[in-house]
């Protein structure tokens, strides 16, 4: 069973995606980077992103990691905030330890693609 499905599949991934951008956005360490963002978008693709990263069904189009970020000029403080916050977001949905260990080395994994290290 991919990581999706055990996370609840598509409601959860949109549920999760919803709560974590409410964070970033008040985020102050993060919000930012947003200002002038479609967030509308933003969720869409972020919704798919994670259900591919997820192991579910793959209808990302977007951009890789290290191209959609190149420009920002983001730190290891940015990324880490993100994390805090999806991490916060799968506490607040219930999500099991295990699933948010599992989650969070997904995460990090794309940490050098993010900062383009």
């Amino acid at each position: 069973m991919s990581l999706y499905e055990k996370l609840g599949g598509d409601a959860a991934i949109n549920a999760a995606v919803d709560i974590f951008y409410r964070k970033v956005l008040t985020d102050d360490r993060v919000s930012e980077f947003f200002e002038s963002t479609d967030m509308e978008a933003q969720h869409a693709k972020q919704k798919a992103f994670m259900t591919m990263a997820f192991g579910g069904p793959s209808n990302y189009t977007g951009k890789d990691m290290r191209e959609a970020h190149k420009h920002m000029n983001l730190t290891d403080e940015h990324f880490n905030a993100v994390a805090e916050d999806l991490v916060a977001t799968l506490n607040e949905l219930e999500v099991a330890q295990e699933l948010i260990d599992e989650v969070v080395t997904i995460v990090s994994g794309a940490k050098d693609d993010v900062l383009n290290k």
